[in-house]
Protein backbone atom coordinates (compact mmCIF):
# COMPACT_ATOMS: atom_id res chain seq x y z
CA UNK A 1 0.00 0.00 0.00
CA UNK A 2 1.54 3.31 -1.00
CA UNK A 3 1.96 6.19 1.42
CA UNK A 4 3.93 9.16 0.23
CA UNK A 5 3.69 11.03 3.50
CA UNK A 6 3.67 9.66 7.01
CA UNK A 7 1.90 11.56 9.72
CA UNK A 8 3.44 11.43 13.14
CA UNK A 9 1.10 12.59 15.87
CA UNK A 10 2.60 11.99 19.09
CA UNK A 11 2.33 15.77 14.85
CA UNK A 12 15.08 32.48 11.03
CA UNK A 13 16.29 34.43 13.28
CA UNK A 14 13.01 35.90 14.24
CA UNK A 15 12.13 39.43 13.42
CA UNK A 16 9.07 38.84 15.55
CA UNK A 17 6.95 36.01 16.90
CA UNK A 18 3.16 36.07 17.01
CA UNK A 19 1.14 33.71 19.14
CA UNK A 20 -2.54 33.48 19.93
CA UNK A 21 -4.65 31.01 21.88
CA UNK A 22 -8.26 30.72 22.85
CA UNK A 23 -6.89 29.52 26.19
CA UNK A 24 -3.69 30.98 27.75
CA UNK A 25 -0.47 29.93 26.05
CA UNK A 26 1.80 27.08 27.04
CA UNK A 27 5.36 27.71 28.15
CA UNK A 28 7.60 28.58 25.18
CA UNK A 29 9.21 25.64 23.42
CA UNK A 30 12.86 25.24 22.53
CA UNK A 31 12.21 27.04 19.27
CA UNK A 32 11.93 30.27 21.24
CA UNK A 33 15.73 30.18 21.46
CA UNK A 34 15.79 31.21 17.83
CA UNK A 35 14.94 34.77 18.82
CA UNK A 36 15.60 37.26 21.54
CA UNK A 37 12.68 36.97 24.00
CA UNK A 38 10.04 39.61 23.61
CA UNK A 39 8.00 40.96 26.49
CA UNK A 40 5.00 38.92 25.31
CA UNK A 41 7.06 35.74 25.11
CA UNK A 42 8.48 36.34 28.58
CA UNK A 43 4.97 36.84 29.99
CA UNK A 44 3.75 33.69 28.26
CA UNK A 45 6.43 31.62 29.96
CA UNK A 46 4.57 31.70 33.26
CA UNK A 47 1.18 30.93 31.79
CA UNK A 48 -0.49 27.51 31.64
CA UNK A 49 -3.62 26.38 29.77
CA UNK A 50 -6.90 26.74 31.61
CA UNK A 51 -8.23 23.33 32.66
CA UNK A 52 -11.61 22.35 31.32
CA UNK A 53 -11.43 24.46 28.17
CA UNK A 54 -10.73 24.03 24.50
CA UNK A 55 -7.28 25.09 23.39
CA UNK A 56 -5.98 26.58 20.17
CA UNK A 57 -2.32 27.47 19.70
CA UNK A 58 -0.95 29.44 16.75
CA UNK A 59 2.66 30.44 16.17
CA UNK A 60 4.12 31.99 13.04
CA UNK A 61 7.58 33.26 12.21
CA UNK A 62 10.09 33.26 9.36
CA UNK A 63 10.92 29.59 9.88
CA UNK A 64 7.54 27.99 10.39
CA UNK A 65 3.81 28.30 10.95
CA UNK A 66 2.30 26.02 13.58
CA UNK A 67 -1.24 25.57 14.80
CA UNK A 68 -2.77 22.93 17.04
CA UNK A 69 -6.21 22.76 18.60
CA UNK A 70 -8.39 20.46 20.64
CA UNK A 71 -12.02 20.75 21.78
CA UNK A 72 -13.43 21.36 25.23
CA UNK A 73 -14.57 17.72 25.46
CA UNK A 74 -10.88 16.80 25.57
CA UNK A 75 -9.94 19.74 27.78
CA UNK A 76 -12.26 18.65 30.61
CA UNK A 77 -10.44 15.31 30.94
CA UNK A 78 -7.24 16.08 32.90
CA UNK A 79 -5.21 13.10 31.73
CA UNK A 80 -6.16 13.57 28.08
CA UNK A 81 -5.54 17.31 28.32
CA UNK A 82 -2.04 16.59 29.64
CA UNK A 83 -1.36 14.21 26.76
CA UNK A 84 -2.44 16.77 24.17
CA UNK A 85 -0.61 19.68 25.83
CA UNK A 86 2.58 17.61 25.83
CA UNK A 87 1.99 16.81 22.16
CA UNK A 88 1.66 20.52 21.37
CA UNK A 89 5.05 21.26 22.91
CA UNK A 90 6.72 18.25 21.31
CA UNK A 91 5.38 18.88 17.85
CA UNK A 92 6.19 22.58 17.96
CA UNK A 93 9.79 21.82 18.97
CA UNK A 94 10.05 19.10 16.32
CA UNK A 95 8.79 21.48 13.64
CA UNK A 96 11.28 24.14 14.71
CA UNK A 97 14.15 21.66 14.52
CA UNK A 98 13.10 20.46 11.06
CA UNK A 99 12.70 24.04 9.84
CA UNK A 100 16.15 25.06 11.07
CA UNK A 101 17.67 22.05 9.34
CA UNK A 102 15.78 22.92 6.15
CA UNK A 103 16.99 26.52 6.31
CA UNK A 104 20.60 25.38 6.75
CA UNK A 105 20.34 22.93 3.85
CA UNK A 106 18.86 25.63 1.62
CA UNK A 107 21.69 28.00 2.51
CA UNK A 108 24.33 25.37 1.75
CA UNK A 109 22.62 24.39 -1.51
CA UNK A 110 22.12 27.94 -2.66
CA UNK A 111 18.34 27.67 -3.07
CA UNK A 112 15.41 29.45 -1.49
CA UNK A 113 14.17 28.19 1.84
CA UNK A 114 10.49 27.23 1.96
CA UNK A 115 8.88 27.95 5.30
CA UNK A 116 7.64 24.81 7.06
CA UNK A 117 4.03 24.49 8.16
CA UNK A 118 2.26 22.03 10.45
CA UNK A 119 -1.34 21.95 11.65
CA UNK A 120 -3.24 19.52 13.88
CA UNK A 121 -6.94 20.03 14.57
CA UNK A 122 -8.71 17.57 16.85
CA UNK A 123 -12.51 17.33 16.81
CA UNK A 124 -15.13 15.16 18.46
CA UNK A 125 -16.51 12.16 16.58
CA UNK A 126 -18.51 10.74 19.49
CA UNK A 127 -18.74 11.56 23.20
CA UNK A 128 -20.13 8.56 25.09
CA UNK A 129 -20.49 8.05 28.84
CA UNK A 130 -17.23 6.09 29.06
CA UNK A 131 -15.53 7.01 25.82
CA UNK A 132 -14.42 9.98 23.75
CA UNK A 133 -13.75 9.36 20.07
CA UNK A 134 -11.65 12.02 18.35
CA UNK A 135 -10.27 12.55 14.88
CA UNK A 136 -7.66 15.03 13.71
CA UNK A 137 -7.00 16.77 10.43
CA UNK A 138 -3.23 16.92 10.03
CA UNK A 139 -1.47 19.09 7.49
CA UNK A 140 2.11 19.93 6.70
CA UNK A 141 4.43 21.55 4.20
CA UNK A 142 8.21 21.40 4.03
CA UNK A 143 8.76 22.27 0.36
CA UNK A 144 7.67 20.52 -2.79
CA UNK A 145 4.82 20.72 -5.24
CA UNK A 146 2.02 20.94 -2.69
CA UNK A 147 1.16 20.65 1.00
CA UNK A 148 0.51 17.25 2.52
CA UNK A 149 -2.62 16.23 4.35
CA UNK A 150 -3.76 13.27 6.40
CA UNK A 151 -5.54 12.19 9.56
CA UNK A 152 -5.07 10.87 13.06
CA UNK A 153 -7.61 9.42 15.47
CA UNK A 154 -7.98 8.09 18.96
CA UNK A 155 -10.54 6.55 21.29
CA UNK A 156 -10.06 7.72 24.88
CA UNK A 157 -11.10 5.28 27.61
CA UNK A 158 -12.35 7.64 30.32
CA UNK A 159 -12.32 5.02 33.09
CA UNK A 160 -8.85 3.69 32.36
CA UNK A 161 -7.44 7.08 31.28
CA UNK A 162 -5.98 5.36 28.26
CA UNK A 163 -5.63 6.19 24.59
CA UNK A 164 -6.63 3.45 22.15
CA UNK A 165 -6.76 3.05 18.42
CA UNK A 166 -10.12 1.95 17.07
CA UNK A 167 -8.57 -1.34 15.96
CA UNK A 168 -7.40 -2.02 19.54
CA UNK A 169 -11.03 -2.72 20.45
CA UNK A 170 -11.22 -5.57 17.95
CA UNK A 171 -9.76 -9.07 17.94
CA UNK A 172 -7.17 -7.84 15.43
CA UNK A 173 -6.87 -5.26 12.67
CA UNK A 174 -7.26 -8.11 10.21
CA UNK A 175 -10.52 -9.23 11.84
CA UNK A 176 -11.97 -5.74 11.54
CA UNK A 177 -10.76 -5.42 7.95
CA UNK A 178 -12.43 -8.68 6.97
CA UNK A 179 -15.70 -7.52 8.54
CA UNK A 180 -15.86 -4.17 6.75
CA UNK A 181 -13.77 -4.49 3.59
CA UNK A 182 -16.46 -5.70 1.15
CA UNK A 183 -18.83 -2.84 2.07
CA UNK A 184 -15.96 -0.38 2.21
CA UNK A 185 -14.73 -1.31 -1.27
CA UNK A 186 -18.20 -0.98 -2.79
CA UNK A 187 -18.70 2.46 -1.24
CA UNK A 188 -15.30 3.87 -2.12
CA UNK A 189 -15.65 2.61 -5.70
CA UNK A 190 -18.94 4.53 -5.95
CA UNK A 191 -17.19 7.68 -4.77
CA UNK A 192 -14.22 7.18 -7.08
CA UNK A 193 -16.49 6.56 -10.06
CA UNK A 194 -18.44 9.74 -9.31
CA UNK A 195 -15.27 11.82 -9.21
CA UNK A 196 -13.71 10.22 -12.27
CA UNK A 197 -16.83 10.08 -14.39
CA UNK A 198 -16.47 6.37 -15.17
CA UNK A 199 -16.73 3.03 -13.31
CA UNK A 200 -13.70 1.67 -11.49
CA UNK A 201 -12.11 -1.31 -13.18
CA UNK A 202 -10.38 -3.38 -10.52
CA UNK A 203 -8.53 -5.36 -13.22
CA UNK A 204 -7.03 -2.33 -14.95
CA UNK A 205 -3.62 -2.75 -13.35
CA UNK A 206 -3.76 0.83 -12.10
CA UNK A 207 -2.99 0.83 -8.36
CA UNK A 208 -5.56 3.59 -7.88
CA UNK A 209 -8.26 1.22 -9.11
CA UNK A 210 -7.45 -1.39 -6.50
CA UNK A 211 -9.55 -1.93 -3.40
CA UNK A 212 -7.35 -0.75 -0.57
CA UNK A 213 -7.27 -2.22 2.91
CA UNK A 214 -9.40 0.14 5.05
CA UNK A 215 -7.19 -0.54 8.06
CA UNK A 216 -4.28 1.11 6.27
CA UNK A 217 -6.23 4.35 6.41
CA UNK A 218 -7.50 6.10 9.55
CA UNK A 219 -10.40 4.36 11.29
CA UNK A 220 -12.75 6.28 13.57
CA UNK A 221 -15.66 5.14 15.75
CA UNK A 222 -18.95 7.05 15.73
CA UNK A 223 -22.33 6.93 17.37
CA UNK A 224 -25.81 7.99 16.32
CA UNK A 225 -27.32 7.57 19.80
CA UNK A 226 -24.53 8.86 22.08
CA UNK A 227 -24.77 5.63 24.06
CA UNK A 228 -22.70 3.13 22.08
CA UNK A 229 -20.58 2.95 18.94
CA UNK A 230 -22.75 1.99 15.96
CA UNK A 231 -20.78 3.50 13.08
CA UNK A 232 -17.29 3.06 11.69
CA UNK A 233 -15.65 5.72 9.59
CA UNK A 234 -12.63 5.37 7.34
CA UNK A 235 -10.74 8.58 6.53
CA UNK A 236 -8.70 8.10 3.37
CA UNK A 237 -5.96 10.65 2.71
CA UNK A 238 -4.75 11.75 -0.73
CA UNK A 239 -2.67 9.15 -2.61
CA UNK A 240 -4.21 6.24 -0.68
CA UNK A 241 -7.15 5.52 -3.00
CA UNK A 242 -6.50 7.95 -5.83
CA UNK A 243 -4.15 10.64 -7.11
CA UNK A 244 -3.59 13.80 -5.12
CA UNK A 245 -6.01 15.75 -7.32
CA UNK A 246 -8.90 13.54 -6.18
CA UNK A 247 -8.43 14.66 -2.61
CA UNK A 248 -9.67 12.79 0.47
CA UNK A 249 -12.29 10.09 0.70
CA UNK A 250 -14.52 9.40 3.68
CA UNK A 251 -16.55 6.22 4.05
CA UNK A 252 -19.05 5.63 6.87
CA UNK A 253 -20.30 2.12 7.56
CA UNK A 254 -22.78 0.75 10.12
CA UNK A 255 -21.81 -1.66 12.85
CA UNK A 256 -23.19 -5.00 11.65
CA UNK A 257 -23.34 -8.48 13.16
CA UNK A 258 -20.04 -9.27 11.40
CA UNK A 259 -18.41 -6.21 12.90
CA UNK A 260 -19.76 -6.97 16.36
CA UNK A 261 -18.39 -10.52 16.12
CA UNK A 262 -14.91 -9.05 15.59
CA UNK A 263 -15.03 -6.90 18.75
CA UNK A 264 -12.99 -8.06 21.74
CA UNK A 265 -15.24 -9.50 24.48
CA UNK A 266 -14.47 -6.75 27.01
CA UNK A 267 -15.58 -4.05 24.57
CA UNK A 268 -18.74 -5.65 23.22
CA UNK A 269 -21.03 -3.67 25.58
CA UNK A 270 -19.62 -0.50 23.98
CA UNK A 271 -20.94 -1.43 20.52
CA UNK A 272 -24.43 -1.93 19.11
CA UNK A 273 -25.67 -3.01 15.70
CA UNK A 274 -26.84 0.00 13.72
CA UNK A 275 -30.58 -0.23 12.97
Amino acid sequence: MRRYWTIAIALPLLAGCQKSETAPEAAPSATAALAAPSAAATAAASETPNPGTARSVEEENELFAFDYSYPVEAGVIPTLRAVLDADIARQRDELGKEAREGRDEAKKGGFDFQRHDRSVGWKVVADLPGWLSLSADVGGYSGGAHPNHGYDAMVWDKAAAQRLKASDMFLSPQALSRAIRPDFCREIDKQRAARRGSPVNRKSGDPFDECIDPLESTVILGSSNRKAFDRIGILVAPYEAGPYAEGDYEVTLPVTASVLAAVKPQYKPTFVIKK
